[in-house]
């Protein structure tokens, strides 16, 4: 299973509550016995793996379980996130659509 998030909220509605489903999803992902096999972070869902992320202890908790971590490297350079990045690896577009062409399962959130 691949997850692609694409932005800082779980789906439509107000904002503080989109980040809180969101924090609750990626902790949830984190408890479970069969973690995604890698989670791609592209547009404003870069923001997710920086330093002050709500959700920044689940995905270094991901990590560590075995889940890819791959941050879009245009989105980091486009909001400037380069020095502010605390989880994951920087990866290209050519990497990220080879993962979710292989993938068996891809989620979009």
């Amino acid at each position: 299973m691949t997850i692609v998030i694409s932005g800082e909220t779980f789906g439509k509605g107000p904002e503080v509550l989109g980040k809180t489903l969101l924090k609750n999803y990626i902790y949830t992902l984190s408890e479970l016995s069969q973690v995604p096999k890698e989670i791609i972070f592209i547009n404003t869902g870069v923001y997710v793996t920086v330093k002050d992320s709500n959700a920044f202890k689940d995905l270094q908790k991901l990590e560590e379980k075995g889940t890819k971590i791959l941050i879009c490297g245009s989105c980091v350079d486009y909001y400037s996130l380069q020095e502010v990045l605390a989880v994951g690896t920087v990866s290209n577009m050519t990497e990220i659509v080879t993962i979710m062409a292989r993938a068996d399962q891809v989620i979009h959130i």
